[in-house]
């Protein structure tokens, strides 16, 4: 040992103390510290399922990367940085498998009445880019005639502020992971650039949250404070990983967001470098059977100083936050009948 260095180990045992953050949390931990973002959850506890609706004080850039195997989208394509539309009114994630897609006719219906949309001549038109999950055997009833999604859209649409429910709630109404109940998760950080970087997410992974059979989770390492629990890592590591894979309701849904003045080519980059906070708190993350997809969102409200340094940080934070939001979502799922599988708050 070099001289002069001396390892305490009488307050933390056999734990090292964990290193400041570099980032620090905003006032709510959500993704509404994003000034001007609003969140609605809307669900339906018979259905077991529901929406949840990130929109905007005015309309707002964006932009997707997808890694999972079997995406179901709405207007994704449109994100791409080469589109003529460039911003967006609302974003969209939702239960139901392909049926939840309708949600997103619910919230264009309802931005319309609002006199929101791209203007095309007299008319305007909502352009609101969708996402949705698989949640059909999370213990629902499905016996609807008439799809319940476009309501279910517009409730949340309606529903929007700048706090909003965790875990069992909107499009986490249904979720699932391998081992324990999933949910709408959501975190946020602040970086000394003075920028805000928020995480919203919805958890239906076909891997888990959790280490093992352990309640520990993958992303203890990047938890503030007792955000979720505050365990810390798992002191072992196992070498099976659980997963759903023979029922394969999967799919994670998720949108990071800044006021960092950012084009839809920069919010793309953001967006895939936010994947990673996916696969840090998810394992398996990005397989065949999810759909796993991250939006981006920008307000532009805080110009870049130093548009390299800055948004490689923004990358990182997007990925930091996600991964949080991943475990905040589970840790906050709540017990309701005939679940498939327990909530974490059980163990």
């Amino acid at each position: 040992m070099a001289q002069g260095v001396r390892h305490d180990r009488s307050r933390h045992g056999n734990q090292r103390p964990r290193a400041p953050h570099p980032m620090t949390a905003g006032a709510r931990n959500l993704i509404t510290d994003v000034a001007g973002l609003r969140v609605g959850n809307a669900q339906d506890a018979r259905l077991k399922s529901g929406v949840t609706v990130l929109t905007a004080e005015d309309r707002f850039t964006a932009g997707v990367a997808v890694m999972g195997g079997a995406p179901g989208t709405r207007e994704t394509d449109l994100l791409a940085p080469d589109k003529t539309v460039q911003q967006v009114d609302a974003l969209v994630l939702s239960g139901g498998s392909a049926f939840g897609l309708a949600a997103a006719d619910g919230v264009a219906t309802g931005l319309r009445a609002m006199e929101r949309g791209f203007a095309v001549g007299p008319h305007r038109v909502p352009i609101v880019p969708a996402a949705i999950l698989f949640d059909l055997m999370a213990g629902g009833v499905q016996d609807w005639q008439d799809t319940p999604y476009p309501g279910l859209g517009r409730a949340a649409l309606v529903a929007a502020g700048p706090d909003f429910a965790l875990g069992s709630a909107g499009a986490g109404t249904g979720c699932t992971t391998a081992t324990v109940k999933g949910g709408l998760g959501s975190a946020s950080a602040r970086l000394a650039s003075g920028h805000t970087v928020g995480a919203l997410v919805a958890v239906n992974a076909l891997g888990s949250a959790t280490v093992g059979t352990t309640r520990h989770f993958w992303a203890a390492p990047f938890e503030q404070g007792t955000e979720f629990g505050g365990l810390g890592p798992a002191p072992t590591f196992p070498a099976h990983h659980p997963t759903k894979l023979d029922a394969a309701p999967n799919t994670t849904l998720a949108v990071v967001a800044t006021d960092a003045a950012l084009d839809q080519a920069q919010c793309t980059r953001m967006a895939t470098a936010a994947h990673d906070g996916l696969a840090r708190a998810l394992v398996p993350a990005h397989t065949p059977m999810d759909g796993d997809l991250v939006f981006a969102a920008s307000t532009g409200a805080r110009p870049l100083s130093e548009p390299v340094a800055e948004t490689l940080a923004l990358g990182h934070a997007a990925a930091t936050c996600l991964a949080r939001a991943v475990a905040r979502g589970v840790h906050a799922a709540s017990p309701a009948p005939d679940d498939p599988l327990p909530c974490w708050s059980a163990g």
